[in-house]
């Protein structure tokens, strides 16, 4: 096979980095996009807040005791929209191959679309340097011969830098990086990665695939891949859109049925508002319950009729609900997810952003498909 030119794309604290280039009081200063009201959450940090530990999702008191210089600012979903379409202009210019993971990360194929002696490495200094001169921004890019390494040879020289991943090193990469480290492992896979003896790439490289499918289902496979510095998925410029949906972390555990009508109401909302702006009413409505005990629930129902209003949704989606309420152990996250679409459409329209607390609008910087 020929050997693939990935390269991901991840811009530089995004969201932060836009406030303080339009505003140059806050440059310098350590700043956070969110609400600073008590049961406010932290969207975003620059990068002077993140050396006093300040984080994205992380309570918004908690950030002030951490940093009391703190500077918040309200999020401006529309102007980090209207960035992220301008950056992507850039990518075009030198592939059509372009995979937008959420507003301010993409990965890019450039296999098939470098010119005449040209590198991947040399493209992606390029898309650099245009995008901070177009914009007044830095960005951090990764380039693999695969998806999954350029995901994570971005990570290696944030923030503003690039790093390159060749197939000789590959292998060697993975195996000296820690589980709880590789895109596609999340926190509760890494525990349960750690309990069975695996905490490196090498110890996971050593799993019998019968042995990791036994333990993570359909994803075992992928993880013996990866464990390999294998990654075959191909970047999918228009990922066919299944489902539209967004959830919600609380700072508090909700237990009465009053509390949870309470909380879905602006899930919903924010749900259906994306179904409106896409044009896609779907019949499946899906209803997420993660308890305290980060135990998870998932209910679904389908009906004749695609979702109709928001009042609809929220019907479908509290029916779904009501035989959970009350809980002994409390709710820590909802969520609502429309899918089952007649005439699916496209991801390259970015649906908004997951939430945390009270639906102060504070996001974090991934897309919330």
């Amino acid at each position: 096979m020929k050997t693939r030119k990935i390269v991901h794309i991840d811009m530089d604290a995004f969201y932060a980095s836009v406030e303080q280039r339009d505003n140059p009081d806050l440059r310098g200063k350590p700043v956070a996009v969110g609400h600073g009201r008590a049961r406010g959450v932290v969207a975003a940090a620059s990068y002077e807040a993140r050396s006093f530990g300040v984080h994205s999702a992380l309570p918004s008191v908690t950030a002030l005791r951490k940093c009391p210089e703190l500077v918040f600012t309200p999020p401006r979903f529309e102007v980090y929209r209207a960035v992220s379409l301008q950056i992507r202009e850039i990518f075009a210019r030198h592939t059509p191959l372009i995979e937008p993971l959420s507003l301010d990360e993409a990965y890019l194929d450039l296999t098939d679309y470098l010119r005449d002696g040209e590198t991947a490495t040399q493209v992606a200094e390029k898309i650099r340097a245009a995008i901070f001169a177009e914009t007044g921004l830095t960005a951090s890019a990764g380039v693999s011969y695969n998806k999954f390494l350029a995901k994570m040879a971005s990570d290696q020289r944030k923030p503003n830098g690039l790093f390159v991943i060749t197939p000789k090193q590959g292998p060697g990469f993975v195996a000296a990086l820690p589980v709880k480290k590789f895109h596609g492992v999340g926190p509760a896979t890494a525990d349960k990665m750690k309990r069975l003896g695996i905490e490196t790439g090498a110890d996971l490289r050593a799993c019998a695939p019968e042995f990791l499918t036994q333990h993570f289902g359909k994803a075992g496979a992928f993880y013996w891949a990866i464990a390999r510095g294998e990654d075959l998925r191909p970047v999918k410029p228009n990922r066919e859109r299944k489902s539209i949906g967004a959830e919600n972390t609380f700072l508090q555990d909700i237990f009465a049925p009053e509390a949870m009508r309470e909380k879905i109401a602006p899930i919903v909302a924010k749900v259906f508002a994306a179904c409106e702006r896409l044009k896609m009413f779907g019949r499946t409505v899906t209803v997420k319950v993660k308890y305290a005990d980060f135990q998870q629930v998932t209910r679904a129902h389908t009906e004749s009729a695609p979702v109709a209003s928001a009042r609809d949704l929220s019907r479908r989606s509290r029916d779904l609900l009501d035989p959970l309420f009350p809980s002994d152990k409390g709710v820590r996250l909802l969520g609502v997810t429309v899918s089952g679409f007649d005439e699916p459409g496209h991801g390259t329209d970015q649906l908004g952003f997951s939430f945390q607390d009270e639906a102060h609008g504070a996001g974090r910087e991934t897309d919330a498909e």
